[in-house]
């Protein structure tokens, strides 16, 4: 069977659209991404410097033999220095706990313990299963309104556009990261996903799971206990 290759215009004007039309495909894929880049380019920092927040919310990343993968373990790390410099008084860890024998939230509060930081302070969210999830049930089930946002740096952008969309007012912080494999997939990832972040920001879905109002993060910021406050509010 002869396979029939497609043909290319031949003449100029053909050949015009044909371009064009790329060139217009080439904006529409990139505009997402142009938008992430645009509306969060003043709302990124680093530990040392990034405005104090009552709470951090630090996002799944995954895990290795039932621990926080290296790459969960450093947004952990940040979270850690933050609680520890003062400029955060609770954590709020969300992930996927979609199975009994996969649980991310346990898994991080677990690390966060082993490094300082009282589990009183570590409220976990269970159904934390995307960016978009995580950012809503922030605002609506655990009544967060402000918050420092911990990930990778080739996520905290849409991590701070999906959290501003939905109600909270956020400073992204992105740990460093060796660039491996995980990376570029994860940079290459955030190209697609930039295009779901903009499709949940004009839609507001629900998220996977609501439910009532949890007390976890007001008991935890009226805990005892901790760093000094800075100025946080």
């Amino acid at each position: 069977m002869r396979i029939r290759r497609p043909r290319l215009p031949r003449t100029r004007a053909g050949q015009r659209r044909l371009v064009q039309a790329v060139m217009a495909v080439c904006v529409l894929a990139l505009a997402p991404v142009t938008w992430l880049f645009a509306s969060t380019a003043d709302r990124l920092r680093t530990v040392a410097d990034v405005p104090s927040a009552p709470v951090a919310v630090v996002f799944g990343a995954g895990l290795w033999n039932g621990v926080p993968s290296p790459y969960l373990a450093h947004r952990l790390d940040a979270a850690a220095a933050l609680y520890h410099a003062g400029r955060v008084r609770a954590v709020l860890v969300t992930g996927d706990n979609s199975r009994k024998d996969y649980d991310e939230p346990d898994a991080m509060r677990a690390y966060l313990t082993r490094h300082g930081v009282p589990g009183g302070k570590v409220v976990r969210d269970y159904a934390g299963f995307d960016t978009w999830d995580s950012c809503v049930r922030a605002r609506k089930i655990f009544g967060v309104d402000r918050a420092v946002l911990v990930s990778q740096g080739f996520h905290i952008r849409r991590a701070v556009a999906l959290c501003e969309a939905a109600g909270v007012d956020s400073y992204g912080v992105g740990v460093d990261a060796k660039h491996d494999a995980t990376w570029y997939y994860g940079g290459t990832r955030e190209v697609f996903a930039a295009g779901k972040a903009v499709l949940d920001v004009v839609f507001r879905p629900d998220p996977t799971f609501l439910g009532p109002r949890e007390q976890g993060i007001a008991e935890a910021l009226a805990a005892p206990g901790g760093p000094a406050r800075r100025g946080d509010g």
